[in-house]
């Protein structure tokens, strides 16, 4: 008969699995970030993009796309590029302009074009376009994320400390020439491998979250060189829950078309964690 140590251990194994398994079911959503086919800056020039109606720009903070007839562009599932009828004529051949914005740093719409779904958004204070179409190759040949093995030794507590005030960090980004600002409202400290660790916080994206970006002695070699992330949820005491065992990889870890914001200094961690999401087999060969 297993002892209640053995029955706790398999069910946190059977806890992780699940969540893994949903986690990847998410990633491989026919428009996520697999499903990325390129990635657009836009600037005020008007240009044609690969694959997509219309030419686009970006000026004062609007992003302009002017579409042609016949052209076909649609927002929450309404045509936008529809004939117009006034008064004195319909007017099924004129081009349309139509703009978006302003939108907010990290923010952003999404609109569709036959199977395409086309991500418009603000990063490093730049508009980019990010088409989406499931029949991308990433996204087609995908074969999951390895993880190491469930481990309750990588979970562990620790005590979220804020900070006086929350304070603005500037961090690099996975590509060249932009920065991402995150406000950092505190720091979670906790003890692994017998080490005193802390790392910097910064806001999630659900209500009452932090996101922790990190590196750690296994970067490069096991797990994903550029970072990982851990979402966590502090108790109205401070106290939180850090099961690196849900360390997952951002979007940058599969595509170099991604702006995925790098650890802070201080979140270089010198232990390894053998916990959580390895090198995708996507970049394998790029460690």
């Amino acid at each position: 008969m297993p002892t209640h140590t053995e029955t706790a251990l398999e069910a946190f194994a059977e806890e992780w699995q699940e969540w893994h398994s949903a986690h990847e079911r998410h990633r491989a959503h026919p428009h996520g970030f697999l499903a990325v086919t390129h990635l657009h800056w836009l600037d005020s020039n008007p240009t044609r993009l690969e694959g997509l109606p219309g030419t686009w720009s970006a000026e004062a903070d609007v992003v302009r796309v002017v579409l042609e007839p016949g052209e076909s562009l649609q927002q929450d599932g309404v045509e936008l590029n529809g004939v117009e009828l006034n008064s004195f004529e319909l007017k099924p051949d004129a081009r349309k302009s139509l703009e978006f914005g302003p939108i907010e740093e990290r923010g952003g719409i999404n609109l569709v074009s036959g199977d395409t779904v086309i991500e418009v958004a603000k990063r490093g204070g730049e508009y980019i376009v990010r088409p989406r179409n499931p029949s991308n190759a990433l996204l087609r040949e995908y074969q999951g994320t390895p993880a190491y093995a469930p481990d309750a030794a990588f979970a562990v507590a620790g005590t979220f400390v804020p900070f006086e005030a929350p304070r603005p960090t500037t961090v690099g980004a996975a590509v060249e020439g932009i920065q991402h600002v995150y406000e950092a409202p505190g720091e979670i400290r906790f003890k692994l491998a017998g080490q005193e660790l802390a790392l910097t916080a910064f806001n999630g994206h659900a209500p009452g979250s932090l996101s922790v970006l990190f590196t750690d002695q296994t970067s490069g070699k096991t797990t994903y060189a550029a970072n990982r992330s851990l979402s966590v949820v502090p108790a109205a005491d401070g106290t939180v829950q850090l099961d690196f065992n849900r360390a997952v990889n951002l979007p940058c870890a599969y595509t170099d078309l991604a702006t995925c914001p790098l650890p802070p200094a201080e979140n270089r961690l010198p232990v390894a964690i053998e916990a959580g999401e390895k090198t995708p087999y996507e970049r394998q060969d790029q460690k």
